[in-house]
């Protein structure tokens, strides 16, 4: 049987992403689960990811691997950044949860903005995003949303909360390419926001556990 280990920071992903990620796979798997908000929470508070927080993710990384996981997925946007310096390191297939959205974002168009709820995820989404361009020699203008009260709803499970102040500041939002939800916890929203706005929508988990799918039976 497979086994896959998700790293996830934020609570309404952990309680979501390994159900619907048995459904996509469509087959028995085993699923183990490491929860370590601090490493969405200090971020976001301080301003920058630390050297202590990288050690920490690296612990967090070495203890999924430990698992004997065939593939490891970090489900946390503000940790790709670091996900990418710690793969050298790990024995098996090491997931960013937003690999496959980076790249399927900038074949859309030039014009892409990003929507966040949590500061900490702009600076890692803009930077794969630049770097899939670059990739693709594509030029693209990427412009930033962010809604932090939002943030603070998402931490006590307001979602209904969540979800509306996140409405309400898309309403005016037009003449975009392409719209990238910069958190997994966004993720159902797509539907709405692209009807709001009126270009494609994408976010990270879809695309994960398809990502995923392919590396475990290629």
């Amino acid at each position: 049987m497979k086994s896959i280990a998700l790293i996830h920071t934020v609570e309404s992903v952990a309680v979501s992403f390994g159900k619907t990620l048995k459904k996509i796979l469509n087959e028995e798997v085993k699923i183990h689960n490491i929860w370590d908000d601090f490493l969405a929470n200090n971020p976001n508070e301080i301003g920058e990811f630390t050297i202590d927080n990288r050690n920490r993710l690296f612990n967090d990384i070495k203890s999924a691997e430990m698992t004997g996981a065939d593939v490891i997925v970090v489900t946390c946007s503000t940790l790709t950044p670091v996900v990418k310096m710690i793969r050298p390191f790990i024995k098996v297939p090491l997931i960013a949860i937003d690999d496959a959205m980076g790249e399927k974002a900038v074949l859309y168009g030039e014009k892409i903005l990003v929507l966040a709820t949590a500061e900490s995820t702009i600076i890692p989404t803009k930077d794969k995003l630049a770097e899939e361009a670059t990739k693709n020699n594509i030029k693209i203008k990427v412009d930033e949303l962010v809604c932090a009260p939002a943030f603070q709803a998402l931490k006590t499970m307001e979602m209904n909360k969540h979800d509306n102040l996140i409405k309400k500041m898309v309403q005016n939002v037009s003449g975009y390419d392409c719209i990238v939800l910069a958190q997994a916890s966004m993720a159902h929203l797509e539907s709405d926001i692209s009807k709001i706005c009126g270009c494609p929508v994408l976010s990270s988990p879809k695309l994960c556990m398809e990502q995923v799918k392919k590396i475990l039976y290629k």
